[in-house]
């Protein structure tokens, strides 16, 4: 039996039915708020928990350099905002939904303190790559879990606390409000045009050319036609393909150096911005999303989201994603 250690619930919007994670594991007095201008980010090597083999003495997985020495691993969350259980109990507090915060929180670090991802060699992004894989195929055949959310914070204006180069993965007991918009959308274009949103969009770039960033014999990088951000970059499979997780082995070497690649040009041409990734991919349950198309992306935080874009939810982008791109490509 699971020890039954909740550090979050999840709470449902009854207007949108979207769902949301209230970290009470995380919990803090009110009046702390106030301080987290005065918060730092920990830069130091001696400071750094991930330096630290008392911290990571619970190597999940690991993916080790020619000499032996691991270069990336996966090791559980110590502040988790989702914890396992054997169970999952859903219950009512007047007309709201209420859901137990039931999944899994673990980190990926990769060993160098401070060389980050848009630095790596081919070799060492691919390893990057293959444990992101495995921990997703392991977690997806998780009790209760929904889906499987790999990301990546770089630098302190993309909510990284911790400088030493890390990702996340959260497998949690629902689909995110953001895929689930994104699944919907390209089931109602495949209805209506019988095929798929994402591979004539990709056809289409291909031909234009104009926001196509880099690209290799299965992947191609573009800075979307409609772009959130400035310099928002995407990462997509040429090819039809539902799930991340079913990548061959050559097919993880080849987006392993679409992702190298489009990370080093944001790097070298943005001056080392702070961003954040993460991969959309088709949840792995009993619903049919075959005419999902997986992808990784890419969101320089090259702005502050202001009083427009949180009221109406539409982003405003002070670059067009053309001229983007054609920077990015010369970088």
């Amino acid at each position: 039996m699971i020890k039954k250690i909740f550090p979050s619930e999840l709470r449902m919007d009854l207007v949108s039915n979207d769902w949301v994670i209230i970290a009470t594991g995380r919990s803090r007095r009110p009046e702390s708020f106030s301080e987290n201008n005065k918060k730092k980010t920990i830069n130091s090597k001696k400071n750094c928990p991930f330096c630290n083999e008392e911290n990571i003495k619970e190597k999940i997985a690991k993916r080790d350099k020619e000499d032996g020495a691991w270069f990336v691993i996966s090791i559980p969350n110590r502040y988790p905002a989702l914890s396992a259980s054997d169970e999952l109990k859903e219950r009512k507090q007047g007309p709201n939904r209420i859901m137990d915060g039931v999944g899994y929180h673990e980190v990926v670090i990769t060993s160098d303190h401070q060389r980050q991802m848009a630095q790596f060699t081919q070799k060492e992004m691919e390893m990057v790559v293959d444990l992101y894989q495995s921990r997703y195929l392991d977690l997806i055949n998780k009790k209760f879990i929904k889906y499987v959310s790999i990301f990546h914070n770089h630098g302190k204006k993309a909510g990284a606390s911790v400088t030493h180069p890390h990702s996340q993965i959260m497998a949690i007991p629902i689909i995110d409000p953001d895929l689930r918009g994104s699944l919907e959308g390209a089931e109602t274009f495949y209805r209506s045009q019988g095929k798929c949103v994402y591979c004539e969009m990709i056809e289409w770039e291909i031909k234009d050319k104009q926001r196509i960033v880099y690209e290799n014999e299965k992947f191609i990088v573009l800075c979307p036609f409609a772009s959130q951000v400035a310099f928002e970059t995407r990462v997509y499979p040429k090819e039809h393909s539902p799930n991340f997780e079913k990548m061959t082995e050559g097919d993880k070497i080849l987006f392993s150096d679409a992702l190298r690649k489009a990370l080093n040009k944001i790097y070298k041409g943005l001056n080392n911005p702070a961003y954040n990734f993460y991969i959309h991919t088709a949840p792995s349950n009993e619903e049919s999303h075959d005419n999902y198309h997986w992808h990784l992306n890419i969101l320089p935080r090259t702005s502050n989201w202001a009083g427009f874009e949180l009221g109406a939810g539409i982003e405003i982008s002070v670059i067009e994603p053309e001229k983007a791109a054609e920077f990015l490509r010369k970088q």
